[in-house]
């Protein structure tokens, strides 16, 4: 258990974020700044050794974030971890292949796009002037990012360098290079030819889409209880969904699993733990989280809106519940490490009250009528 100043160091406010506009080499490419880049969890790609970052324990993944004016282009460069794209507000025009010319897709709110490892990929914000996505990042160590020969070519242009241990070096600020500084070679054509090619059919089954979410109300055993209703939608990979029938529609292993919950006016998800941490967004309504402290339950008002999205950074093994606040639904985005299915498990009060219901955990750990449970076990 953590004391209640080490579960509110995990809260991250979205009005307490912090931003750079210099974290990569394009900030003064033309039509590429000015771009905000926020770090929640991990430091991410930035090459900027200034960049803050909200909390810096290692997760398994990293979450960030990016914000620019319509109109403002990231340029290309590539990835050798997950990559997915949180919209939260406005429209992204998501760009990959460059070759020559970039295939598009556009994004908006709720959606969620996933980039394959090892393609170029960029994007740009179609408005409004504050559009933002979150960032998820696969692993810990994210092996940095490489940048196109078009973007460094771009940078130099305007006197900014990329060192072969990714130091910017900008002439316009009167650094200068040394006798020991050797610039990154990006790669060659050749080399870029022979990535793979991922066409606009192909990518669109990447992005998922909130108006076709996939909700189950099966998907939680307390789902059916008094005060409860949580439902659940998987994004990527395996999370935390006890419906057997529950499929996400990207399955291909990204290092960490995003569902959605769903919690009605009123509702909630009882109390549970789980051995592996979290990070929760909320991207609509107000919530309760509340966690077992060292002393007493510590609960977070965490809150969700067009005008920003707090974070919660949920530690491993922490006796958690959830709570609807607000008059309307409430919506959070749950990132969990691992490509393994995340097991729940439930207060004993919790599987007292579901089996009154006829609802138990079937030896699989899925969600299934009592009565045939029981009837298994006999």
């Amino acid at each position: 258990m953590q004391t209640r100043e080490q579960l509110q160091q995990r809260f991250i406010p979205f009005d307490s974020l912090r931003y750079s506009t210099e974290a990569f080499i394009d900030y003064r490419i033309p039509g590429c700044a000015p771009k905000k880049n926020y770090a929640l969890i991990g430091p991410g790609v930035s090459q900027n050794p200034n960049q803050p970052v909200s909390l810096r324990e290692k997760h398994g993944f990293q979450v960030g974030g990016v914000s620019m004016p319509a109109g403002t282009t990231n340029p290309p460069h590539m990835h050798f971890t997950a990559e997915v794209f949180i919209c939260t507000k406005g429209r992204w025009q998501m760009h990959w292949g460059f070759d020559p010319d970039p295939l598009q897709a556009e994004i908006g709110e709720g959606d969620i796009f996933t980039v394959p490892t090892w393609i170029y990929r960029g994007f740009q914000s179609l408005g409004p002037d504050d559009a933002f996505m979150f960032t998820a990042l696969g692993r810990d160590d994210t092996g940095g990012i490489l940048w196109g020969p078009w973007t460094l070519e771009a940078a130099r242009a305007q006197g900014v360098h990329l060192t072969e241990d990714y130091r910017i070096i900008d002439e316009q600020l009167g650094q200068t290079w040394s006798e020991n500084d050797k610039r990154l070679q990006p790669m060659t054509p050749q080399e870029i030819a022979a990535l793979r090619k991922w066409t606009p059919q192909q990518m669109e089954r990447r992005c998922v889409r909130f108006a076709d979410l996939d909700w189950s109300l099966d998907a939680l055993l307390d789902s059916s209880l008094p005060g409860c209703g949580g439902a659940i939608a998987p994004v990527i990979g395996l999370g935390m969904s006890q419906e057997r029938n529950h499929l996400a529609p990207v399955h291909n292993a990204h290092g960490f699993s995003i569902e959605w919950l769903r919690l009605p006016a009123g509702g909630g998800m009882s109390r549970h733990t789980l051995a592996d941490k979290q990070v929760l967004v909320v991207y609509r309504g107000q919530v309760a989280i509340t966690i077992d402290g060292t002393d007493a339950p510590v609960t977070i008002a965490a809150k969700g809106s067009d005008q920003g999205w707090d974070s919660f950074a949920m530690p491993a093994d922490a006796w958690r519940s959830y709570r609807n606040t607000g008059g309307d639904e409430a919506v959070v985005l749950v990132m969990t490490p691992g490509d393994h299915r995340k097991n729940l498990v439930w207060d004993d009060a919790v599987l007292h009250a579901a089996a009154s219901a006829n609802r138990a955990i079937d030896a699989n750990g899925y969600v299934a009528p009592k009565n045939f449970v029981d009837r298994s076990q006999r």
